[in-house]
């Protein structure tokens, strides 16, 4: 038996909804809605492409030259996004993640950051995901748990990397709404913090800008590629995707665990995946967080941190309105 590039697929499922999971990199490989396509999906067979579905860990986002210091020692990561030089979305995007529990309508995987040249922590990560298809907590819950494990502590951030559908067509056919009140200011070359005198990371006001979805706006001709920062009012902590009837599909997040969120347009030079989704990452820390240490967590031995996310597909106009947590 052929065993699928992206290792054994979890299919579970709740009524009209239904996701794969796989073992390798633990990644969301397709969500479903009555056969509706609520995230970008790939191929078992092949190796995903531009990070669809994964889990980012133990950092989120860039680390710039993959040269950082840790305790005193300086550490070096291999540069997995080589016309940046950086390194890109962690250490677990292709580790097998083993079986822990299954159900029907849900699935949890485990794998282990082991201390390795360029990250000297040991942390033990548990990814779960949970389906409902009705009430207030209707959708996918994704959740990771990241625990420390070694004599070391162990830095660490999070995050998700799923391309949201909101219907037919593509990222130009769509709106986009999310409460932020600014972006982080980066190179336009590397998308690495451009930091004031004092070593911090610089935030621009998006009013007035082609980056401003407050009360959503149309995604047509805006090419973004942004974390935002200054999440705020009743909707902080969500986002959605609307296709032009008003159905589409919302994420949902805890604002303070998460209060920063990459969204990129998927603009792509292949014709097959140009704008084909838009990712929507909500991150506990901003990019380059290993070298700047904002908003970094630090694992002791023992200690356990949990971060979740809930995509929702949003089924008609009516049922559209942003909602709370988990």
């Amino acid at each position: 038996m052929t065993v699928p590039a992206s290792g054994e697929q979890h299919e579970i499922s709740a009524g009209a909804l239904k996701a794969v999971v796989t073992e390798v990199g633990g990644a969301l490989r397709s969500f479903t809605d009555d056969g509706r396509d609520l995230v970008v999906p790939f191929d078992a067979a092949v190796p995903r492409k531009h990070y669809r579905g994964s889990v980012l860990a133990p950092w989120p986002n860039r680390t710039g030259d993959g040269r950082w210091s840790w305790q005193g020692v300086e550490q070096r990561l291999a540069l997995t996004e080589p016309d940046r030089a950086c390194a890109l979305h962690g250490l677990v995007c292709w580790q097998p993640w083993d079986l822990v529990e299954r159900s029907s309508d849900s699935v949890v995987l485990g794998t282990t950051v082991w201390p390795q040249a360029g990250y000297p922590g040991h942390v033990d990560l548990r990814v779960s995901y949970r389906l409902v298809e009705e009430g207030p907590d209707a959708g996918l819950t994704w959740e990771l748990e990241a625990t420390g494990v070694g004599g070391v502590p162990a830095p660490y951030g999070t995050s998700i990397h799923p391309y949201l559908v909101a219907g037919p067509g593509r990222v130009d056919d769509w709106t986009f709404e999310l409460s932020a009140g600014a972006t982080l200011v980066v190179d336009p070359e590397r998308l690495l913090p451009v930091l004031d005198a004092e070593g911090r990371e610089q935030l621009r006001p998006v009013d007035g800008s082609d980056l401003d979805f407050r009360g959503g706006a149309p995604l047509r001709g805006r090419s973004v590629d942004d974390a935002y920062a200054r999440l705020s009012g009743p909707t902080a902590g969500s986002a959605r995707v609307l296709a032009a009837d008003g159905t589409g599909v919302a994420m949902h997040w805890d604002p303070q665990d998460c209060p920063w969120v990459q969204v990129h347009t998927a603009d792509r030079p292949e014709p097959e995946d140009d704008r084909v989704g838009l990712a929507v990452e909500p991150m506990t820390c901003p990019p380059d967080a290993l070298r700047t240490g904002t908003d970094l967590r630090v694992l002791e031995r023992g200690q356990s941190t949990r971060s979740w996310w809930r995509i929702e597909p949003l089924r008609t106009p009516a049922a559209s309105d942003a909602g709370g947590g988990s």
